[in-house]
């Protein structure tokens, strides 16, 4: 089902009854992970991604430089001016480069582009604006590397802070050509309907949990500070924009608010709305059709408005 007003295209995906079981399995799984007592919290949540097969055709390299650490997907027969800058969920507070590899694998095969997955520096010993300087950072330095216009993508934390970086005023370097946001944190001042909502069932995410999380990134620093919600600092120019999100969400208000807001402003936003799913749930990509095919739509809006003639990239 799709509903399309002034810029802003909606779309509805039923979860099909197939999928339903499979679906409580991944949550067993996650939470399974994320619930043991013996292994820190952090090296938890990267085991449980770490799980996720690479695709075929695609290499890893690391780099480890003064100003840069993380590593790149290579997808094969991948062109040289393009790549995706992928920043990677967990709170501000979890989550590597190296554990999203299998991951981002499945994008960069669909897509057929290099991607970038930055370690930036996590809370509470690197509290805001740490993260948010550290990718404008890696931003500049991918224009180094040959490349002439990047996308980003971010699942969680990691997409709301690509949405931070995209609102970045100034002439920087590579022009941004589209931006994927999976379940985006828009909000750290947890203001959305869906958090407050009784009858929002959320799996995965808990009030407790996000309130903590925005409480070791800001550190005392204004929850309102565009820099870490982008909900509050949108552009007047922006790049192509989709957003994915389950109705199992804590987050779902913070994804419908973002997108109404930025088509508001005139920039083209495609806002998918997965019935029955949860939180950045295309990671289960080798168990859940359903994630494959959101991966599916993601990898066709993205070869869709890089700079080759059939849309400009923007720069904000």
């Amino acid at each position: 089902m799709n509903n399309s007003s002034a810029g802003l295209i909606e779309t509805r995906h039923a979860l099909p009854k197939s999928e339903r079981e499979t679906v409580q399995a991944v949550l067993a799984k996650v939470l399974n992970h994320m619930s043991r007592s013996d292994r820190p919290l952090r090296e938890s949540y990267d085991i449980m991604m770490d799980e996720t097969p690479t695709a075929d055709g695609v290499t890893f390299s690391a780099v480890d430089q003064r100003e840069v650490r993380g590593w790149w997907v290579r997808a094969s027969e991948s062109p040289l001016d393009r790549a995706i800058l992928y920043l990677h969920g967990g709170g501000y507070y979890m989550g590597s480069a190296r554990a999203y590899r299998g991951f981002v694998s499945q994008i960069a095969s669909r897509v057929r582009v290099d991607v970038f997955i930055p370690d930036y520096p996590l809370a509470p010993e690197y509290p805001f604006p740490a993260a948010y300087e550290a990718v404008l950072s890696v931003r500049g330095w991918m224009a180094t590397q040959g490349i002439k216009q990047v996308a980003l993508i971010g699942d969680s934390a990691g997409g709301g802070l690509a949405l931070a970086v995209a609102a970045q005023r100034g002439a920087l370097a590579p022009p941004i050509a589209a931006i994927v946001a999976f379940s985006p944190w828009v909000d750290l001042a947890l203001t959305g309907s869906s958090l407050k909502d009784a009858n929002t069932h959320d799996p995965i995410l808990g009030q407790q949990g996000l309130a903590a999380s925005a409480g070791r990134y800001l550190n005392g620093a204004d929850a309102r500070d565009g820099r870490a919600s982008p909900l509050y600092s949108i552009p007047s120019v922006f790049p192509p924009l989709a957003i994915q999100v389950g109705t199992n969400e804590l987050l779902l208000d913070d994804a419908r608010r973002y997108a109404v807001a930025a088509a508001e402003r005139g920039g083209g936003v495609h806002l998918d709305i997965f019935e029955d799913l949860h939180h950045v749930f295309q990671i289960a990509v080798n168990q859940l059709p359903s994630a494959g095919g959101a991966l599916d739509i993601a990898a066709e809006f993205l070869s869709r408005h890089w700079r080759n003639g059939h849309a400009a990239a923007m720069s904000p």
